[in-house]
């Protein structure tokens, strides 16, 4: 569904900056231990240092940016055929991540002996010219091929916060498919499948899918994105919902109001005033709520149809969510 006018960029982490790396190769190791001991240098991983000036104060962009120092490391330290793939590659892509990665994920044509580190998942895999670009100056696997893999792997949760925002970056859902069939009976393509079919192009941001991805896992229809509300106040755009009920859910991100100003709080009150008015029920999750999918699924089960309700069954191949293992009342 094409996205609401204003939206955010799709890929809110491609400018972030990757601070420079200093590696073993340059001579870093020495300097490094004094460095780091005075605060100057942080060290990412064994022989890989980077210069604490250049890290943002934010908390979550400060571990993105050593996330994406231990990706460059990691080349840097590797042969020449590495290619950062999986999650890694989705986060040199720019693409929200559910959870970043514990480890550097990457694919080499070859295994050899001695080059396992505790921190890298190495996977041996051909990959085809097409399936490898560079990004930020890095090898890395292409965006179709990105999302296919962690779509295999990440399971059903992270790989659907991936796949919603690089269907809105302009990721090809026929890329994709060609991808998916040549991958047959592959481990985890049937989760992969049906991510790719739940996938839309309308979710703003990782909360926004973490939401989608709580009622579908539930077995609700798939809910429309950016849906048009007309009032005697204008048009406003609910973030996820089912026209059909007039039932809309808003997804209101950590600390949203928290230092807003009071004309804000109102305009935003004013504004939900203005859509139940016009017949609509409102539904208000924040990030608490998604810790938590299956009580937010029995929030929406109130309020569906009755006749849809009784009908509603888990979708089994997003089998970790907890309705599937939650008695039914």
């Amino acid at each position: 569904m094409p996205r609401r006018p204003g939206a955010p960029p799709p890929l809110p982490y491609a400018h972030l900056r990757i601070p420079t790396v200093h590696t073993e190769g340059t001579g870093a190791l020495d300097r490094g231990r004094v460095k780091v001991r005075s605060g100057e240098w942080l060290r990412v991983r064994a022989g890989a240092f980077v210069e604490t000036a250049e890290l943002e104060a934010d908390p979550h962009l400060r571990a993105r940016q050593l996330l994406l120092a231990r990706i460059a490391a990691v080349v840097a330290q590797s042969g020449p055929t590495t290619v950062v793939s999986h999650a890694s590659a989705a986060a040199l892509w720019g693409l929200p991540l559910d959870r970043l990665p514990e480890w550097v994920e990457v694919v080499k044509p070859v295994r050899r002996a001695g080059c396992a580190a505790p921190d890298v998942v190495r996977r041996v895999r051909a990959t085809h010219p097409t399936e490898v670009v560079e990004r930020r100056g890095l090898p890395t696997t292409s965006l179709a091929r990105t999302v296919v893999d962690c779509a295999r792997t990440l399971g059903s949760r992270g790989a659907l916060v991936i796949a919603d925002a690089a269907l809105a970056a302009g990721l090809s859902r026929r890329e994709c498919s060609a991808l998916l069939a040549g991958l047959t009976g592959a481990r985890g393509i049937r989760v992969a499948r049906q991510v790719m079919a739940l996938a839309d192009e309308g979710a703003e941001s990782a909360g926004e899918s973490l939401l989608r991805w709580a009622v579908l896992a539930a077995g609700f229809p798939p809910p429309e994105t950016q849906i048009a509300v007309d009032t005697h106040l204008g048009r406003f755009w609910a973030d996820v919902g089912w026209p059909e009920w007039r039932l809309v859910a808003e997804y209101d991100g950590a600390g949203k109001y928290e230092d807003a100003p009071g004309d804000v709080v109102r305009a935003e009150k004013r504004r939900q005033d203005a859509i139940t008015e016009e017949g609509w029920r409102v539904v208000r999750v924040t990030s608490a709520d998604l810790r938590d999918p299956w009580a937010l699924a029995r929030r929406f089960l109130r309020l569906v149809p009755r006749e849809v309700a009784v009908r509603l069954s888990p979708r089994q191949a997003l089998a970790e969510h907890p309705l599937a293992r939650a008695p039914r009342r």
